[in-house]
């Protein structure tokens, strides 16, 4: 990874100034570019009934939302990290799904909305986060990324979890940060027909095998971490983490979509609403 197209939704409020400076970073640690870009919901998806008889002069509006998006980019990026800015109609999260396309990240703002609100409402970050094509990095407005100095990243030893290991390495080794790899087991996911201890033991020995295969370039700065809870993953990751605050939690998603989705949620997307920090979710490629 030698160069990075970092793209970052802005909506004008202070998140998108959190994620703008929290793209200088990472621009800075792999030379890469920013593109902030602004999505305008179509008047036609605005459900007021004054809306469709009102005449609306779509070119003025795009031309001042991208003075106004180029303007606050500005106060954030220096000019030589900072591309054209882009101002799109459309649905915000389908819109920015569909730019992430051609970039290799996106660092976004959200406000971490739970329960009822955001079953009706949504998510525009959990959206992007589950359906983008690249990694996603969300960032609240108390995240202190500092210069990603403590990094945790979490296994559940799948293939799905590996996707993450690259990205979490290439950031560890551009700023020397402190690595924490975390596995939770989960006591309310096993079948008790195994001893206690013995499961322990082989999960504390999976741990230790990916900080030598994979890890090994970053040296004494890797640690494992194993939990034993019987919460769920995101409760036992998010309890973890007011605990042992870091700059940033490195997660892979599955990107499940649907009723699924409603029912079940993910781990990432959990986490993500629950934790202060900066997560960085990357999704695993599709299978061939």
């Amino acid at each position: 990874m030698s160069r990075y197209h970092i793209l970052v939704p802005v909506d004008f409020s202070e998140l998108s100034g959190s994620a703008l400076q929290t793209a200088v970073k990472m621009a800075g640690l792999f030379e890469g570019k920013i593109t902030p870009i602004h999505v305008m919901v179509p008047v036609t998806e605005i459900d007021e009934p004054f809306a469709a008889h009102i005449r609306y002069d779509f070119d003025k509006m795009q031309q001042d939302a991208l003075a106004r998006l180029n303007e606050v980019a500005g106060e954030s990026v220096p000019a030589e990290l900072l591309e054209p800015g882009k101002v799109i109609f459309g649905n915000p999260a389908q819109s920015i799904v569909e730019e992430a396309r051609g970039a290799d990240l996106v660092i976004m703002g959200s406000h971490g909305r739970t329960g009822f609100s955001r079953i009706m409402l949504g998510s525009v970050a959990e959206k992007v986060l589950r359906m983008s094509p690249v990694p996603v990095m969300v960032v609240k407005s108390d995240s202190d990324v500092d210069n990603f100095a403590d990094i945790l990243v979490t296994t559940d030893f799948s293939e799905n979890a590996k996707a993450a290991y690259p990205l979490a390495l290439a950031i560890a080794k551009k700023t020397n940060a402190k690595l924490e790899l975390l596995h939770v087991l989960s006591y309310g996911q096993l079948d008790r027909d195994e001893t206690d201890q013995l499961v322990e033991d082989l999960r504390e020995e999976r741990l230790r095998i990916i900080k030598g295969e994979v890890f090994h370039e970053v040296g004494a700065r890797v640690t494992t971490r194993l939990i034993t809870s019987e919460a769920s993953p995101h409760e036992a990751i998010a309890e973890y983490v007011s605990r042992n605050p870091c700059h940033l939690l490195i997660m892979s998603t599955v990107g499940r979509t649907g009723l699924n989705y409603l029912m079940l949620g993910s781990t990432t997307a959990n986490v993500v609403r629950h934790v202060p920090h900066a997560v960085l979710s990357v999704r695993p490629p599709k299978p061939a």
